[in-house]
């Protein structure tokens, strides 16, 4: 258990935290959301004790084993990868590291064996004997093979030291375990198999993550960061959103009844925990959200982005068609012979285990970077917008917000462009700031301002969610999810793939895989997968 009590953190005159009190209890894990720059890493490191508050305390259950991850990928660079992890469980570290000391003595004393005894004993309680083989299989589980285990850390690329830090994080059962972002780097069955440990794990979990279908996978409450307050919420991220929305609804029909709005508000309730039973934790989220107090319902004090694409022309028959289509870097094949047309109403999911390969494949599709080989063909009246994964070339100017929306505008009116810049929640002073001086999250609302005045009738977004604190991405979301254009996106973000996309194309060395089903369907389907593994096999 972790009790925080009248907690306050202050930065200047900011105050990060002002008294909060809350508590953790085993058995249950929390998810920490909250808007870019609400504090929710901070409060982990308050929690870990990394960083201290002004005021107030953290109080631990005695003998509790607290597990971090890690976010330094060079603390470990001249350590084995196996030893990495084992290191993850520090008392049992230093057993074995005291043991194994005693051993290599050349004058070993009767002292000496006597605590060598008492430390093999205490090494054996906590299953020592076994740390290895249970790291090497974590390991092989997050996607870094046998091969590297002996392989000092500095070896790997950044991408599998990841994977090390997070299998160091979870190994040995820790009693509470701190997770920031812990999805980052992770694909989509790597991120599954997470999926499944942290739904089965006992004891305490909180983590912070911008991923929603893991948020809803793993949590079974959620924890809430809003005006240096942590209000605590029982079941998922979908079930918190949802809620909340619905008692933001109910709060401004004043004509409604109270009576009406209980009844609505218990029927919300009712439909969610039988959804619940569809979840790895079943039982116990649908008992609690059974348990769950009408009052306890309150609405968000959230501001969600309006991001509304209008269509200026409505796409006719003839889409899109690519045509053997390749391309290669440094004479490695990234996508060869890829052949598809686009019909009207598809909205396509484009993955890859190779992400360069997909954001060379839009390049191409756009004429960017022609491809080596192949042709694309558009309809003619596709209007194409195109969400680049990196922007930074967008933002090199001094210009204000102002100046840099009206660049991409026909209609140059201040009070035109401003009511693109206020949908993204730029207002007053805000939308003149210099574009120079821009956080990730603002750039990337500034360029889906840019693709909305557009007007296009077919969209290509490349990671469109990176940066975008949660409510940006629902908001996106649903609005691409309303949107009767094309799309074609690729994201990290499995919510994103399955509620936007009806049909998925995967780019292998060697051909694509073209399936018209949602995104859950195709991970899900058994010869999907063996296909998928045979085309990655293949000599390209």
């Amino acid at each position: 258990m972790i009790v925080v009590s009248n907690v306050t953190l202050r930065y200047g005159k900011r105050a990060l935290f002002e008294e909060v009190n809350i508590k953790f209890t085993p058995g249950n894990c929390y998810g920490i959301i909250g808007a870019n720059g609400a504090g929710k890493s901070t409060f982990l490191k308050i929690l870990s004790g990394e960083i201290d508050p002004n005021s107030g305390t953290v109080s631990i259950a005695p003998g509790l084993r607290m597990s971090v991850l890690k976010q330094n990928h060079y603390e470990y660079d001249h350590i084995p990868v196996l030893q990495t992890v084992v290191m993850g469980n520090r008392k049992l570290w230093q057993v074995k590291q005291e043991l194994d000391a005693i051993y290599l003595k050349p004058d070993f004393s009767d002292e000496d064996g006597i605590r060598a005894g008492e430390l093999g004993q205490e090494f054996e309680d906590m299953n020592g004997w076994n740390a290895e083989s249970e790291a090497a299989e974590i390991l092989s589980n997050l996607g870094v093979p046998e091969e590297f285990h002996h392989e000092p850390m500095e070896n790997l690329d950044g991408n599998k030291k990841v994977r090390v830090l997070l299998a160091q994080a979870i190994f040995g059962n820790p009693d509470i375990l701190l997770l920031d972002e812990p999805t980052n780097d992770l694909d989509v069955e790597t991120i599954a198999w997470l999926e499944d440990f942290l739904a089965e794990f006992r004891n305490l979990v909180l983590v912070v993550s911008h991923d929603r279908h893991f948020l809803d996978s793993v949590c079974t409450h959620v924890a809430d960061i809003d005006f240096g307050k942590i209000s605590l919420h029982t079941g998922n991220y979908s079930f918190w959103y949802e809620a909340s929305q619905l008692a933001l609804r109910q709060r401004s029909d004043k004509n409604k009844k109270v009576e009406d709005k209980r009844a609505e508000l218990q029927d919300f309730i009712a439909r969610f925990s039988a959804n619940a039973s569809k979840s790895r934790q079943a039982t116990a989220r649908k008992k609690m959200l059974e348990k769950l107090n009408i009052e306890d319902i309150q609405p968000s004090n959230r501001k969600y982005p309006a991001i509304i694409f209008k269509q200026e022309r409505e796409a006719g028959r003839q889409v899109l068609e690519v045509n053997k289509l390749s391309a290669s870097l440094d004479g490695k094949t990234l996508f060869s012979n890829i052949t598809f047309d686009i019909l009207k109403g598809e909205k396509i999911a484009l993955i890859s285990k190779n992400g360069l390969a997909v954001s060379r494949f839009f390049d191409a599709l756009l004429g960017i970077v022609p491809a080596d080989k192949g042709e694309v063909k558009w309809g003619v009246t596709i209007t194409p917008a195109y969400l680049p994964q990196d922007n930074a070339e967008f933002f090199q100017s001094d210009l204000n917000l102002i100046e840099w929306l009206q660049q991409y505008s026909t209609n140059k009116e201040e009070a035109f462009v401003r009511g693109f810049l206020g949908k993204m929640l730029f207002s007053g002073e805000e939308s003149l700031k210099k574009c120079s001086v821009l956080s990730g999250g603002e750039k990337m609302r500034c360029m889906i301002a840019r693709m909305m005045l557009q007007g296009p009738n077919f969209l290509i977004l490349d990671e469109p969610t990176n940066h975008l604190d949660l409510e940006s991405i629902q908001a996106f979301n649903n609005s691409l999810s309303d949107y009767e254009g094309h799309v074609m996106l690729r994201s990290s973000d499995h919510q994103f793939m399955q509620t936007v996309a009806n049909r998925i194309i995967e780019i292998t060395p060697n051909g694509l895989i073209d399936k018209l089903m949602t995104f859950d369907e195709y991970l899900a389907d058994d010869s999907i997968r063996e296909l998928r593994k045979q085309m990655y096999l293949q000599p390209a």
